[in-house]
């Protein structure tokens, strides 16, 4: 096994977070919050849009069975990555998406995958989604994590779309 991590924003988290772990090679999903300014962010912290978070998954993968690219490829396919800080009725830059890498790999991997993404042709608009280094995590409270899982009836505004765009 070749235990790898990438943190993974695309909307609210729960959705994203429910669909990620049905995904072969997918290892663990943990919720919380990075890219912004505030120390140990909470959930009533970054709800208000200015802590500058985005709700995040941090996604442990095997990458002898999912590559970097693949799971990129489902991470596009969850989510609407050509409206800028905002999926479906979620709006906000804690709502934007963004790919949080940690190898450079992991980085080259996220610019070929937009660069395919936005050449396929599904999205009319070019995706706007933002590659940065990741810096810090902060996790959600315990009730936050597998969210759907535990309230079946609850709010999601993702879904797996029915294309690729990698081999």
């Amino acid at each position: 096994m070749n235990k790898q991590t990438i943190y993974l924003a695309g909307g609210c988290y729960w959705g994203l977070e429910y669909l990620l772990q049905d995904v072969p090679g997918v290892l663990d999903t943990r919720v919380g919050f990075s890219g912004g300014g505030l120390v140990n962010a909470t959930y009533d912290d970054v709800k208000t849009g200015a802590t500058g978070h985005a709700e995040t998954i941090k996604v442990d993968y095997d990458s002898e069975i999912l590559s970097t690219s693949n799971l990129l490829n489902e991470f596009f396919r969850m989510h609407n990555p050509t409206t800028k800080n905002q999926q479906g009725n979620d709006v906000g830059t804690q709502y934007r998406s963004i790919i949080f890498y940690v190898t450079e790999d992991q980085y080259q991997d996220s610019i070929k995958t937009i660069e395919k993404v936005n050449t396929s042709g599904f999205w009319k608009d070019p995706v706007v989604t933002e590659v940065e280094k990741f810096k810090q995590f902060y996790e959600a409270q315990e009730d936050h994590q597998d969210y759907l899982k535990k309230n079946p009836n609850g709010y999601s505004c993702h879904y797996v779309r029915d294309f690729s765009f990698t081999n």
